[in-house]
């Protein structure tokens, strides 16, 4: 067992790796280390000092100190981790599979009187022309509340519920989505749509709890099983953009690409189920999200022979943890809100210089791999790489900083090469320079994002933990959807 003792000054420090706290000595009127509450503050009596208390009421004495006790179990063949990466893939991939088969949805929502299959006709319906923006809209609303709410009122649902629960309710929604696959939908159009979008909200206020509730149980493990989790996120991006480009390889029908794409995000959501049905009966996986690690009200009564833990468990209060990490709340937000600002709505509409000579790569292949699978892929190794090499540990305005001056893309891409250009001038019409651009974009986003959510755990204490991690989770989502916004306005702007 291993004491860790919280808010210990420089002073005192060299007691704590020395000794451990013990009760009384032989001798009562000699104190042999404890502790002693300071204006708030825990400080450490030395073996030496003579405890003033009066002779007759030494045995009432009772010191209480915060003590994280630790004697964590062996992650055994690191099965919590690669668990940790799966559940990082089940943030975004099914709900990337779900606004990737764009095709799926123009065919569905087509003109069904012209008796045209084809998905893109010379004049978009109604229902083709809002989908994008509806699907956008709704999504980012119901996602973003759910986060804020889970971060704020997470605790009081069991974990259980919060992630084998919205992961069954996901599964249940994608399998309705893929049998609508194979129904003539053609007669009842509007119906469809509305039924569609309330699947978009159902789902992603499953996804925003079980994303809130999985990084806050990523916080109270090792920093690396959130780089876990962030690089989880990244990779089932990279395997969503390899898909897409099969796909688009193979020219499939909008209808079987959907059911491809419906049914891999099926069998994604059910390996997670079992997974994480798995691994939350693991003795390395309980002792950290039931307590563990967590700091109690410990009393050292000298009347005893050892430490008395009363269980009295600390409660994490919102105001408090927000105040210790605003910095890198807001720090997170303007990082998401400048990445969705430009990618992809922007960097989507960019073609390249040798754009319509009859060559595949240039008119088929070179938006899908550049915009989707180089920024995924460098988005990846980004979080990778800071996992690897965490610099800056600490210091949160330095990040900020980053991030500020990460904010010199925005107008290179917006003047990147592309025939929407109306009011703005084209400045980057090269390749190479397009795709260095979206690789360090890429990178960069992935590396901050890591070091933030990192960062965190660190700046709070045990018991505030989880709350902390949620509440960057709902930070990064706010930035999603301010970035979203910002993006149709740069649209326009093209």
């Amino acid at each position: 067992m291993m004491l860790n003792y919280d808010t210990i000054s420089d002073e005192t420090q060299s007691l704590v790796d020395n000794q451990q706290p013990t009760a009384v000595t032989d001798n009562d009127e000699i104190y042999a280390g404890g502790f002693v509450d300071n204006g708030g503050e825990v400080a450490i009596v030395p073996a030496t000092s003579t405890f003033q208390q009066p002779e007759n009421d030494f045995h009432n004495v009772e010191l209480q100190s915060h003590v994280q006790m630790s004697d964590a179990p062996n992650d055994k063949w690191n099965f919590t981790y690669l668990v940790f990466y799966l559940l990082g893939t089940a943030t975004m991939t099914p709900w990337n599979f779900f606004i990737t088969a764009e095709d799926y949805w123009m065919y569905k929502f087509r003109n069904a009187t012209l008796n045209d299959t084809n998905p893109v006709s010379e004049e978009l319906t109604p229902m083709q022309k809002s989908f994008s923006c509806d699907l956008t809209l709704t999504a980012s609303i119901s996602g973003t509340t759910f986060l804020i709410l889970n971060a704020i009122y997470g605790q009081k649902v069991s974990l259980r519920i919060r992630m084998l629960g919205t992961l069954c309710i996901i599964l249940v929604i994608f399998i309705i989505t893929t049998a609508f696959v194979e129904v003539n939908t053609d007669k009842w159009q509007e119906q469809f749509f509305l039924i569609t979008l309330l699947c978009v909200v159902i789902i992603n206020i499953s996804s925003a709890t079980m994303s809130g509730g999985l990084f806050g149980i990523a916080g109270l493990f090792p920093s690396e099983y959130m780089t876990a989790v962030v690089s989880g996120q990244a990779l089932g991006g990279i395997f969503t953009a390899l898909t897409f480009i099969m796909v688009l390889a193979f020219g499939a029908a909008p209808n079987a690409t959907a059911f491809v794409f419906f049914s891999i995000g099926i069998g994604l959501i059910f390996i997670n189920i079992v997974c994480y049905a798995i691994v939350e009966r693991k003795a390395f996986f309980k002792y950290y999200v039931e307590g563990g690690d967590k700091f109690k009200i410990v009393y050292d009564d000298p009347t005893q022979s050892r430490i008395v833990d009363r269980g009295v468990a600390l409660e994490p209060n919102v105001r408090e943890v927000f105040s210790k990490i605003y910095v890198h709340a807001v720090t997170i937000l303007l990082l998401y809100a400048t990445t969705l600002s430009v990618y992809p709505s922007v960097t989507i509409l960019m073609q390249s210089e040798s754009y319509g000579q009859g060559k595949a790569w240039n008119d088929i292949y070179y938006m899908p791999v550049v915009n989707y699978l180089f920024f995924n892929s460098g988005d990846y190794f980004g979080r990778i790489i800071s996992g690897i090499w965490e610099k800056p540990r600490q210091n949160v305005h330095t990040v900020l900083l980053m991030v500020v001056f990460r904010m010199i893309y925005v107008p290179l891409f917006l003047c990147s090469n592309s025939t929407q250009h109306i009011f703005l001038p084209t400045i980057i019409s090269s390749d190479v320079a397009f795709i260095l651009m979206i690789i360090t974009f890429a990178l960069s986003n992935g590396y901050i994002t890591n070091i933030l959510l990192n960062m965190v755990p660190r700046c709070v204490m045990q018991h505030e933990k989880e709350m902390a991690s949620s509440i960057m989770a709902a930070s990064l989502s706010c930035g999603l959807a301010l970035g979203s916004m910002i993006t149709m306005v740069f649209v326009q702007m093209l």
